[in-house]
C-alpha cells in the first residue's frame, strides 16, 4: 500500500472516497455492499450474489471505513461488515475512453495481420490464446496450414465453438453457382458489409476458409468499422450521431426462411464508445421516417459508406488454398472484387462461430495460463 493512501466518507456515509497518490476514487456506499466479497454476500464457488441487492435500503451508509494492510475494511449501516482487497477496487476504476480497451484501431496502412498456424492453434493452448488475443485485439487473424477438405476448419471451431449454425446449415459454402440464392454465389463484386444483420442474435465472428482459389480478382477486402466509426466522429459529428439514433430494419427471405431484424449503422455501448456497427445493402430496409430524418439519414449512410470503400481504410488480401480468415462481425466490414474464373474455381467454406463463446474461452485460456505461469515462478523461486 502506498504511504499516501486515505479513505475518507461523506458526511451522510453515501460516498466513500479512496484516495491513492493523490488521485481520488469515489464509491457508493450501496454499490460496495452489494459488491461485498464475502461468503454471506457472494457464493464462494460461482461468485454469484447470495442477497437481493434490490431489497437494501436505498440509505444504507457506510459507518465505518478503515484501511489496513492491502485491505480496506469497511461497516455498514446495515451491521454487515466486510474486508475489500484495495486492488480488487482499484481494478474497478476503468478508464472512460472512445474506444474499449485491448482494441488496436487501423487502416490501409496495416501492413502485417494477426497470423495463426492451424496445427498450432490445434495442439498448444498459448498459441490457441495468441490466435484469440490478435482476434480480438485487430478483429481478424489470418490463419495458415487449414486441413484442405471442406470441413477442415471444423476441429479448430471445437476447440473454440459451438458452431452455430443457421438455415444454411453448418459450415456452407461459398462458390459461384447457377440460380444463386445469395449474392455470395455470384461472381460479382461485395460492397463491405457485415454478415446477417436480420438475424438476432447476429453471428459473432465469421470464419472463412480457402479451398482453391483459380480467380482473376476476388480479392477479400476487410475496413476496421470501429476505426472507421471515429473518423466519421472526428470527421462529420452529425452523421456519426445520426447513424447512432436511426434504426433501419434487415430482412433475409427465401422459400423456407423469413428473418428479420434492427439496428443503428454504429451501436454504442453505455459509455458511448462504438461496440457494434453494421452495413449490408442488400438486405437494409428503411422505414418511411419522416422526410426531414430520412433525408439527414441518407446523408450519413452515404458519408460513412464513401469511409469504408475508400482506399484510406481499406486492407486488401487474397486467401490461398489452405488459408483462413477469421474475422469479428461486430466489428469488421468484408467484402471482395469481382471475379473471373481462370480455369478453374474458387471455392470458399464459411461457417460463424458466436461472440460469447470465443470470448469465454480467450479469458478462460488467458486466466489459467497466468495461473501456471506464476506456479512456475514458484517453483523456480522455491
Amino acid at each position: 500500500m502506498t504511504a499516501s493512501a486515505k479513505v475518507t466518507l461523506s458526511p451522510d456515509g453515501q460516498r466513500l472516497t479512496l484516495d491513492l497518490d493523490a488521485r481520488p476514487r469515489e464509491f457508493a456506499a450501496l454499490w460496495l455492499r452489494e459488491r461485498a466479497p464475502d461468503a454471506e454476500t457472494l457464493d464462494p464457488r460461482t461468485g454469484q450474489r447470495l442477497i437481493e441487492a434490490a431489497e437494501l435500503p436505498l440509505d444504507l451508509a457506510v459507518e465505518h471505513a478503515e484501511l489496513d494492510g492491502e485491505s480496506l475494511a469497511l461497516r455498514f449501516s446495515d451491521g454487515h461488515a466486510v474486508r475489500f482487497p484495495v486492488a480488487d477496487l482499484l481494478a474497478e476504476d476503468k478508464p472512460r475512453e472512445s474506444v474499449a480497451p485491448e482494441r488496436e484501431l487501423w487502416d490501409a496502412g496495416l501492413t502485417e495481420p494477426p497470423r495463426a498456424d492451424f496445427a498450432a492453434a490445434l495442439e498448444d493452448d498459448a498459441a490457441l490464446l495468441a490466435m484469440l488475443e490478435g482476434l480480438h485485439r485487430v478483429g481478424f487473424v489470418l490463419v495458415s496450414g487449414v486441413p484442405a477438405n471442406e470441413d477442415g476448419m471444423q476441429a479448430l471451431i471445437e476447440r473454440i465453438g459451438p458452431l452455430r449454425r443457421t438455415n444454411w446449415g453448418g459450415i456452407a459454402d461459398v462458390k459461384s453457382v447457377a440460380n444463386a440464392y445469395d449474392l455470395t454465389m455470384t461472381q460479382r463484386g461485395l460492397e463491405p458489409h457485415t454478415d446477417n444483420p436480420y438475424r438476432d442474435p447476429i453471428p459473432g465472428y465469421i470464419w472463412l476458409h480457402c479451398l482453391t482459389n483459380a480467380a482473376d480478382g476476388g480479392d477479400n477486402t476487410l475496413v476496421d468499422g470501429y476505426h472507421a466509426a471515429e473518423v466519421l466522429r472526428e470527421r462529420d459529428p452529425a452523421a456519426f450521431d445520426c447513424l447512432t439514433r436511426v434504426s433501419p430494419g434487415f430482412r433475409y427471405r427465401d422459400e423456407t426462411t423469413w428473418l428479420e431484424s434492427e439496428g443503428p449503422l454504429i451501436e454504442l455501448d453505455s459509455q458511448g464508445r462504438v461496440s457494434r456497427v453494421r452495413y449490408n445493402n442488400r438486405t437494409e430496409r428503411v422505414d418511411a421516417l419522416p422526410p426531414e430524418e430520412l433525408a439527414r439519414y441518407y446523408a450519413a449512410r452515404r458519408a460513412f459508406y464513401a469511409l469504408i470503400t475508400s482506399d484510406e481504410l481499406t486492407v486488401h488480401l487474397k486467401l490461398e488454398p489452405g488459408q483462413m480468415l477469421i474475422m469479428d462481425n461486430y466489428r469488421l466490414f468484408h467484402g471482395r472484387r469481382a471475379y473471373e474464373l481462370a480455369g478453374g474455381v474458387r471455392h470458399l467454406r464459411q461457417g460463424y462461430v458466436d461472440r460469447d463463446s470465443t470470448a469465454s474461452r480467450r479469458l478462460v485460456l488467458r486466466r489459467e495460463l497466468r495461473h501456471q505461469q506464476a506456479a512456475s515462478r514458484m517453483e523456480e523461486t522455491a
